[in-house]
C-alpha cells in the first residue's frame, strides 16, 4: 500500500469523490469508488464515500493499493457450495452462497464467484478492472441467490447498459420484522453513504434516487415474508429501505434488527435472498429467467416460524 496526502485542485472543487480523484490520479472511477468503501479515502481527516463531493483546499489523504501487474488474474480458488445454474457461450449464472463476495476488493480476503469460477474453469469477460472482469452487477457477501456473470466481451456491455438502463427484472425475498403497513407498495427514499457510520448507507435528503417495489407473500407472528422488486440497484438498498421502515430484514444486526429474534431463529446474517434474476439475452434479445431456493438456513427460519403460527 502507499499514501498520497495532498490539498484538492481547484478544479476539482464540488466533483464527486470518484469522479474527481479518478481524474486527479489517472484511475477508473471503479478503482476509486472501491478504495473510498474500504475507508481508504478521507477529506480533512473525515473518511469520505464515493459520492460525496470534493471541497477545493480539503486536505485529502488516500491509500492506494498495490498495482495488479498487467493481466494479473483473480486467483482460482473452489467456493463450496457456488452452483452455476446455466452457462452457454456468453453468460454464466450462478447461486451464489452467504459468505462469498462478487469479486476480489480492497479489504476483502474471503472467497469470491469470480474466483470460483476460475477454479470450475469458466472463463469470464475480461472487460472491467482487472479484479471485477465479467461482473455486471454484485450481491452483498451475506446476501444468497441468483447472480450472472459475463463471458464474453459483447455479454459484458450489453448486460452492463441493461442494468444501468433497468431493463433487468430483479427480484428478491426477505423475512422482515413485524408487518409493513400497506402490506404491498412501493419504497421511494434516496440512498447514500451513512452520514455517521461510513460502513452503512442509509435514506439521505441529499441521495440518490433509490426505488423499492414490494409485496407480503405470508405474515407470521413475528416477522413477515415480502416479495421485492428493485427498480434501482443501490448499496445495500433493500436493508437501507425496510429499516428505515422500521421493519429490519430479519438477522440484520447492522440495520437495527433485533438480536433476540435473529438468535430464536438461527439467523447470522440477514434473510435476504435473489430469488429470480430475469433479462434479454446478450446473444440474440430473448427474455431468459433464471430462478434460485432458498439455502437452509433461511428456510429453517421459515420453518420456525410456520411452527409458531
Amino acid at each position: 500500500m502507499n499514501s498520497r496526502t495532498l490539498p484538492v485542485p481547484d478544479g476539482l472543487d464540488g466533483m464527486r469523490v470518484d469522479a474527481g480523484l479518478a481524474k486527479l490520479l489517472g484511475l477508473s472511477r471503479t478503482t476509486v469508488a472501491a478504495i473510498a468503501e474500504s475507508g481508504d479515502v478521507s477529506l480533512d481527516g473525515r473518511p469520505a464515500g464515493k459520492s460525496d463531493r470534493l471541497t477545493a483546499g480539503a486536505w485529502l489523504e488516500i491509500t492506494l493499493p498495490e498495482p495488479e501487474r498487467e493481466g494479473e488474474p483473480v486467483p482460482a480458488i473452489e467456493v463450496p457450495g457456488l452452483a452455476v445454474i446455466h452457462e452457454d457461450d456468453d453468460i454464466v449464472v450462478v447461486d451464489k452462497p452467504v459468505g462469498v463476495a462478487a469479486h476480489p476488493s480492497p479489504g476483502w480476503t474471503g472467497p469470491t464467484v469470480i474466483g470460483g469460477l476460475a477454479a470450475a474453469g469458466v472463463r469470464v469477460s475480461t472487460s472491467g478492472a482487472a479484479e471485477r472482469q465479467g461482473v455486471v452487477h454484485r450481491l452483498d457477501v451475506g446476501t444468497t441467490g441468483v447472480m450472472v456473470v459475463a463471458k464474453s466481451e459483447h455479454a459484458y456491455t450489453v448486460l452492463k447498459r441493461a442494468f444501468k438502463e433497468r431493463t433487468v427484472d430483479k427480484g428478491y425475498h426477505a423475512l422482515v420484522q413485524g408487518h409493513p403497513d400497506p402490506s404491498a407498495g412501493t419504497i421511494d427514499a434516496p440512498i447514500d453513504r451513512h452520514p455517521k457510520h461510513d460502513y452503512k448507507f442509509a435514506v439521505v435528503a441529499s441521495g440518490r434516487p433509490s426505488v423499492t417495489h414490494y409485496e407480503t407473500l405470508e405474515a407470521f407472528r413475528a416477522a413477515s415474508l415480502v416479495a421485492i422488486r428493485l427498480e434501482t440497484g443501490r448499496t445495500h438498498q433493500i436493508r437501507v429501505h425496510f429499516a428505515a421502515l422500521r421493519h429490519p430484514c430479519v438477522g440484520d444486526l447492522a440495520y437495527g434488527a433485533d438480536p433476540v429474534l435473529a438468535k430464536r431463529l438461527g439467523m447470522a446474517r440477514q434473510w435476504l435472498h435473489a430469488r429470480r434474476l430475469a433479462f434479454h439475452h446478450p446473444a440474440d434479445g430473448r427474455w431468459v429467467e433464471f430462478t434460485s431456493e432458498y439455502p437452509a438456513d433461511l428456510q429453517a427460519a421459515l420453518d420456525l416460524l410456520t411452527d409458531e403460527s
